[in-house]
């Protein structure tokens, strides 16, 4: 069993080994990745990372099935997605990069409840559903998880998602996410399907790390008229210019940019990227407003964590859409839906 030790990859979480004379090996699926067989040994890695790769343009986007987390997205050369080097890949916290998923709440919970900051979306193992092929045009990955089936952390206690409190009340839903991979342009589609037998109200967002070269010159448009809450100042109420980007500019940032009325989509564009954010939502059929999240920690919250390097902050911006209030309760058999698009234009 010499290959053993050359397999320790954080991303893969067992070896299996079955003593065995003969063996066959083939398989298309995750977590099932693949069988190499030493002699007498069959060797199965079971790997917590799906690839999608569109063949046609050679796109690749990884997707590890903790919180089924988008970790990279490469396009025309080029990587995307921002991914700390010292993000925990083993299933021991959140992923910190890429695509983090966030539900049912985003922030701090609050009042007396204990369920961890984001919810639990993004610190469960999803399943992975599918891999297909929409012709030459994209290859999608479909990713689920079931609450009362496959959520085992981040529920804490004193809200109505604690394990029993929830098994009482009939509160249950399906997780659904589509990730779609085209030449220039990643689709990230997450559906929240109430499966349980009462209502529940809820939040959801993409928390997206974009990669840059220099935070402190990047430069966001798309955010006019949004109103702001600044979460590192307190202020709230000021309205974003439609004139002046959305700046970084080496300082912490941590703001909630909240739709105006006549704007439920978003479009924002990252310069000096050429990322381009689109998103769209809807609650029971009915088309649900969109809001927008800037965050940036700067030099001393990023010394503070344990999982970000400590210049982390001058390669990375967040840009993060979310249904963040005021949509309907979503009731029984009812779903909701946060879609999010990169688009990646030329030079």
């Amino acid at each position: 069993l010499d290959l053993l030790p050359s397999l320790s990859d954080p991303s893969l979480s067992l070896y299996l080994v079955i003593k065995s004379n003969q063996a066959s090996c083939s398989s298309n699926s995750n977590p099932l990745d693949s069988l190499s067989i030493d002699q007498s040994y069959i060797i199965i890695i079971m790997s917590n990372v799906v690839t999608l790769t569109h063949e046609a343009s050679g796109s690749v986007a990884q997707v590890n099935l903790f919180g089924a987390t988008v970790t990279s997205f490469v396009a025309q050369g080029e990587e995307h997605l921002f991914l700390s080097p010292l993000a925990k890949l083993d299933g021991s916290k959140a992923i910190r990069g890429g695509i983090p998923l966030v539900f049912p709440i985003f922030g701090p919970s609050k009042g007396d409840s204990t369920m961890p900051q984001h919810g639990f979306a993004r610190c469960n193992y999803w399943k992975h559903v599918e891999t297909k092929s929409v012709g030459d045009l994209a290859t999608v990955g479909v990713f689920e998880l079931l609450y009362s089936r496959d959520v085992t952390a981040g529920c804490g206690e004193n809200n109505p998602w604690h394990k029993e409190t929830a098994t009482q009340d009939g509160t249950d839903v399906k997780l659904t996410y589509e990730v779609r991979v085209e030449a220039a342009e990643l689709t990230t589609t997450l559906t929240i399907e109430n499966v349980g037998s009462s209502s529940f109200d809820f939040q959801a967002l993409q928390h997206t790390y974009l990669q840059v070269q220099d935070s402190s010159v990047v430069q966001i448009q798309g955010l006019g008229g949004y109103a702001i809450t600044d979460k590192v100042s307190g202020d709230s109420g000021h309205v974003q210019s439609y004139e002046e980007p959305v700046t970084i500019a080496g300082k912490e940032v941590d703001a909630v940019y909240v739709h105006p009325d006549d704007h439920p989509t978003l479009h924002a564009t990252v310069a000096p990227t050429r990322v381009r954010v689109e998103a769209a939502g809807q609650v029971n059929d009915q088309v649900a407003p969109v809001s927008c999240v800037v965050w940036n920690p700067a030099a001393e919250k990023a010394a503070a964590m344990s999982d970000f390097a400590n210049d982390g902050y001058k390669t990375m911006v967040c840009v993060e859409p979310g249904l963040l209030g005021h949509q309907a309760l979503l009731k029984p058999g009812n779903k909701a839906s946060l879609s999010q698009s990169l688009l990646i234009h030329h030079d």
